[in-house]
């Protein structure tokens, strides 16, 4: 299965160096210090060792070549393993699969399979598969032959699980385990969000709770805004097309009234003679105002004297039946006074007013001299001079009077007549007139009717634009589906104030839902966020805990098939362990055991604590034949070689690995113990590809490829290589 290995800068090896591994055992010999351990080492390193001390330095950098006098320092070592993989051992579908591993001088190590970079761990896991792990139990190196002797009973269960192939569990076991604590780990972090979260969620609730109220008020307030924008706008429109349709039917009537107006209007001419008529019927008017002004007037005058004449009689009568009236002499004089200085300061204003002062100034001069006076002889003399005066007037005034009713009577004659004669002259225009006055009543009506639609339509734009603000205001409080409606043709015939009532309606559910906060979109979003927060994370609770129980039921099933594995490995070592170990000594016998070993493990404050569960270690139990022995330390070196050497290749018999590096084990053998151990790797080689560093001749001697590696004076190492077949071939 091993094709070659080239190394390139590893120690001493400065120069790329390439051994071709093609017979089942392999020798590589030389003198002391050439660097033939370099290259089981380099094994070591291409299949992922960390530990220095294994590979015999202290940091990486004592891995690249370090320079000579006549060669530089090399900057970076690499080792590549190439491996045989047409029966696919390795889980890659290549033939070959090549194994790479560079370190560089700053400490970074690179590692590749067939030139692609991956991580240490795709390393292992892809030798675990071929059953080569990490303890190296295949790799033996120089002074290390009784290590598994040395080792401790845990180390040593480490060297046979690996032996035995158990890796590749023990990754997949291990693999789980820290899912299943970074599961562990998830769950804690999941809990103590949900703990977190439940408070919030709680009081989001309430919010809800609240906001649902809102939400009913929403609801009424989209259904109450529905009905009244639908009415509202079909009432608009079938408004709007009503009032229009009026005006323009309006602006006709009122221009068909104006032109034919104007057209009655251009015909009508003047008629001089027309206008004197209508003068001398204004004259006329006037002159029989006058007369009738005056004969009221003198009517006044008429009346006025007949009380005198009467009153004048009753103080006649009063004086002779010797009554006497006291009246005082201070209020008559200022009434008199008064009455003669309204009756001066008239003028001429107005005849009418100062024929009635002057009459009532007579009634009061009559009325002074009749009471201002005493009653005596001489006063009834002067009453009966008074009564026959007033009679004397009041024959004048009726006199005149009777004159006045003549020419009253002529004036009304003369104004009757012009009258008929302006009533015969317009008799032919009077039709036409009439249809003036009508058509300007009808001019001003329409005026009126188009004045009155315009202002509808005002009206109606403005109610418009007020119903756009209030959808606006709607949208912001109640949403889309406050504004979002059926439009309707046709509106019933409503009152005025169903609409207002709407209205009012909608204004008292707006107020109710704005002292409610609103719609609350905000919170309830934030509800529901954090009840879906909530619920994802116990639906995350509940596949980590299903995680977390496969895992576990993993974690167990892999125990189970590691006890049981281990347990059926372990008998197949121990006899074959026995058998070797027989052949090596010329009797007695070994043996693996269990051991209970607790483990102990330091917490972070340095304190001893117990693992919760313990692994069983292995000791190794040994009977000498001839000799009886308490522990392996009382072993010689010899013993423990040929104890250690049994105990490997009893392993390698079990599960044979795909190579076996042994780099002079056999250094402590003797002759006869050494014909053994070629003996025994002829029978191993027909499972494992061994490669043998050694100095004995018996070892070499059982190679079908020698390696003889060299060093000049430049420090670097050399290969010189012998195929015995072709060597063999070539001698005869």
């Amino acid at each position: 299965m091993l094709k070659r290995l080239e190394i390139a800068g590893f120690k001493s090896f400065a120069r790329k160096t390439v051994l071709d591994f093609s017979s089942n055992v392999t020798a590589i010999v030389g003198p002391n210090g050439s660097g033939k351990s370099n290259v089981a080492e380099s094994f070591r390193f291409a299949l992922g060792e960390q530990s220095m001390k294994s590979m015999r330095g202290k940091k990486s950098e004592d891995l690249i070549f370090s320079g000579t006098h006549s060669a530089p320092r090399a900057n970076r070592a690499a080792v590549t393993i190439v491996f045989d993989n047409t029966r696919r051992t390795f889980k890659l579908d290549f033939d070959e699969v090549a194994i790479e591993r560079a370190v560089f001088r700053d400490g970074t190590s690179e590692y590749a399979i067939n030139g692609s970079k991956v991580r240490l761990r795709d390393i292992h896991e892809l030798l675990a598969n071929a059953n080569i792990g990490e303890s190296a139990h295949h790799i033996i190196s120089q002074g290390e032959a009784d290590r598994i002797l040395l080792a401790s009973p845990r180390e040593r269960r480490e060297m046979l699980e690996d032996a035995l192939g158990l890796k590749a569990y023990e990754f997949k076991k291990q693999e789980a385990e820290r899912k299943l604590e970074k599961t562990q780990e998830n769950i804690t972090q999941v809990e103590a969000l949900r703990r977190e979260l439940a408070p919030h969620v709680r009081f989001l609730s309430k919010q809800v709770e609240k906001l649902e109220r809102a939400e009913e008020l929403r609801r009424e307030l989209i259904a109450a805004s529905q009905t009244y924008f639908a009415v509202e706008d079909a009432y608009l429109a079938k408004e709007q097309e009503r009032a229009a349709a009026a005006k323009r039917a309006a602006e006709e009537r009122f221009a068909a009234v104006s032109a034919e107006l104007s057209a009655i209007e251009a015909r009508v001419v003047r008629d001089e003679e027309n206008e004197k008529r209508v003068q001398a019927v204004r004259e006329a008017e006037q002159t029989l105002e006058r007369a009738t002004s005056e004969r009221t007037a003198l009517a006044r005058d008429i009346g006025r004297i007949e009380g005198s004449l009467a009153a004048a009689e009753a103080r006649k009568a009063a004086v002779s039946e010797e009554t006497h009236v006291r009246v005082a002499r201070e209020d008559l004089t200022a009434l008199h006074e008064e009455v003669e200085r309204q009756v001066h300061g008239a003028g001429e204003e107005s005849a009418a007013l100062r024929a009635a002062l002057v009459a009532v100034h007579k009634v009061v001069q009559a009325f002074f001299d009749r009471f201002a006076l005493p009653a005596d002889s001489a006063h009834k003399a002067a009453e009966d001079n008074q009564v026959q005066k007033l009679a004397q007037e009041r024959a004048e005034l009726v006199a005149k009077e009777e004159a006045l009713a003549a020419r009253v009577e002529k004036s009304r004659h003369a104004l009757a007549r012009l009258r008929e004669e302006i009533a015969a002259h317009e008799e032919t225009g009077r039709e036409e007139r009439r249809r003036v006055l009508s058509l300007a009543e009808a001019k001003a009506h329409e005026e009126a009717a188009v004045v009155r639609e315009t202002a509808r339509l005002a009206e109606l734009a403005a109610r418009r634009s007020a119903g756009e603000r209030d959808k606006a205001e709607l949208l912001a409080l109640a949403g889309s589906a406050a504004v979002s409606y059926e439009p309707i043709s046709d509106v019933a015939v409503e009152e005025a104030s169903m609409q207002e009532t709407r209205r009012y309606a909608i204004e008292r559910l707006k107020i109710r839902l704005e002292e409610t906060g609103g719609t609350g979109e905000d919170i309830r979003k934030e509800h529901e966020d954090a009840v879906a927060r909530e619920a994802f994370l116990s639906h995350e609770l509940e596949d980590l805990a299903r995680s977390a129980k496969g895992l576990r039921e993993l974690i167990g099933s892999l125990n189970e098939e590691l006890a049981k594995s281990f347990v059926d490995g372990l008998e197949r070592v121990n006899a074959s362990f026995g058998e070797f170990f027989s052949l090596m000594f010329g009797g007695g016998g070994a043996r693996l055991a269990l051991e209970d070993v607790t483990e102990p493990s330091d917490d972070e404050e340095g304190e001893v604590l117990p693992k919760e569960r313990s692994r069983p270690g292995i000791e190794i139990v040994a009977h000498l034949p001839k000799k009886r022995v308490q522990t392996l330390t009382q072993l010689s070196g010899g013993e423990r070689a040929l104890t250690s050497i049994a105990l490997i290749f009893a392993m390698s018999q079990v599960n044979p690995p795909p190579f076996l590096i042994l780099d002079e084990t056999d250094a402590a053998l003797d002759e006869a113990n050494s014909r053994r151990y070629g003996d025994m790797i002829e029978s191993l080689a027909k499972h494992s590809q061994l490669i043998v560093v050694t100095h004995n001749r018996e070892t070499m001697s059982r190679a079908g490829i020698l390696y003889g590696v060299t060093m000049g004076g430049d420090g670097i190492s050399k290969l010189l290589s012998v195929k015995f077949e072709e060597a063999a071939a070539v001698a005869k």
